[in-house]
């Protein structure tokens, strides 16, 4: 066996006809990570009869005139067939040693266990040691099982099976949530397909919490919207369907006040502490929506065209669609958009026959963490099931120049902190 440099086709042919993989090892994130100061090269391991056995996307960045590798997600490979993997193993070691590169990480799909929240019931891969203990003897570090987000990419997905009926999806949702989709949809949100022209939208909202530019999304619609494996939508506000929901909330609550008024008139004399606490309650509900019909009044005059709220871009390969990246506004986070806009996308592809729908990362749902308690309950409130993978693996590929590269951190960390 043996490795070669494949063609864009040839690398193509065999990812879009391997068993499971991700939309982070196709040519097409290779292209857009090549705008990122990132070269690309993709990898084949082919038998005697040329056939391809596994390949792999190797991104090369170069740290402080050293070269490193990442495979994303992983190779694509059977990590069950223990003969491949130390084929291929050996000839990428060899191959990428060559080409002066010092390393490279990887972070496979290796399922270490799954767990439904809905169910209580966890599944572990019976295999999952075996396969770890393999690859460590082969000279792969494990870098560890991390609970947040250190790692190259995450090492929890919340993943949502979509073989089920639509009404038994929105069925299984946490019941705050249906009724914050419900409200959501009667408040006027309203869910729109996106283009290259709308970018701006989502890049005001995640420029912060994004380390790349707006050009990195203009590169994902530009290279993934080729083969259709691309989607972008944002939730606007119809402040005007906004306003006449509030003014018949508010109309219904003055005659429910009204009634309690009603009948304390005709009760003056008896027992009506309860009565009165009701009408109390409310009150204060009549006055807060007074208060929202006063802001939705205004927000109307000074955006009778809508305001974007929310917005979403998804990738789509195979039969798994993922959200690659999403945002809200905060200062209207309580009109609950990206719970409508996530329920409407989980319904429109669950009808266009996609078999998953992975919600993104997550960290350890076990671990509590002020930061990201409600990233993990607002995923696994859809009734996703939280997917645990083996987390990243370091392979030395060049001793040498790993070493002259750990050897130089303290010469770098001096030259970082003088400038």
């Amino acid at each position: 066996m043996y490795i070669k440099e494949l063609t864009n086709a040839e690398f193509n042919s065999f990812t879009d006809n391997f068993a499971y993989s991700s939309i982070y090892q196709t040519s097409e994130y290779g292209f857009i990570m090549n705008t990122q100061k990132f070269s690309s090269i993709f990898l084949g391991l082919l038998d005697d009869n040329n056939n391809i056995k596994a390949a792999s996307l190797i991104l090369i960045e170069k740290k402080h005139g050293f070269k490193y590798a990442y495979a994303p997600k992983g190779f694509l490979i059977n990590y069950n067939d223990k003969y491949i993997v130390e084929e291929f193993t050996s000839k990428i070691k060899e191959y990428l040693n060559k080409k002066k590169i010092m390393a490279v990480k990887i972070n496979p799909m290796i399922v270490k266990s799954s767990y439904d929240y809905r169910t209580n019931i966890s599944h572990i891969n019976p295999d999952f040691e075996e396969q770890l203990e393999f690859l460590k003897n082969l000279g792969y570090y494990h870098l560890g099982f991390n609970n947040l987000f250190e790692s190259f990419k995450p090492r929890y997905d919340a993943i949502i099976d979509l073989n089920k009926p639509i009404n038994t999806l929105f069925g299984n949702m946490n019941k705050n949530f249906k009724n914050k989709v419900k409200s959501a949809d009667r408040n006027g949100i309203r869910i729109i397909k996106g283009n290259e022209k709308n970018l701006d939208y989502l890049y005001e909202e995640v420029k912060n919490k994004y380390p790349r530019g707006k050009k990195y999304f203009e590169d994902m619609l530009y290279y993934l919207k080729k083969r259709n494996m691309i989607d972008y939508y944002y939730a606007k506000l119809d402040t005007n369907a906004y306003l006449i929901n509030i003014q018949k909330r508010y109309q219904k609550q003055i005659e429910i006040c009204n009634k309690l008024n009603n009948k304390l008139f005709k009760r003056i004399g008896k027992n009506n502490n309860k009565l009165i606490n009701n009408k109390i309650f409310q009150e204060n509900q009549l006055n807060e929506l007074k208060k929202e019909l006063i802001y939705a009044t205004n927000l109307l005059k000074e955006k009778p065209e809508g305001i974007v709220v929310a917005t979403m871009l998804l990738t789509k390969y195979k039969d798994e669609v993922y959200i690659f990246i999403d945002g809200y506004n905060k200062d209207f986070k309580k009109l609950n958009a990206k719970h409508l806009m996530t329920w409407k996308l989980i319904e429109k592809y669950s009808k266009e026959k996609f078999k998953r729908f992975n919600l993104g990362g997550m960290t350890n749902p076990n671990i509590k963490n002020e930061k990201y308690n409600g990233l993990n309950e607002f995923k696994l409130s859809f009734n996703a099931r939280c997917v645990e993978y083996i987390g990243d693996l370091e392979l030395i590929t060049n001793q040498t120049i790993y070493n002259l590269y750990r050897n130089s951190k303290p010469i770098r960390y001096i030259l970082k902190r003088n400038k």
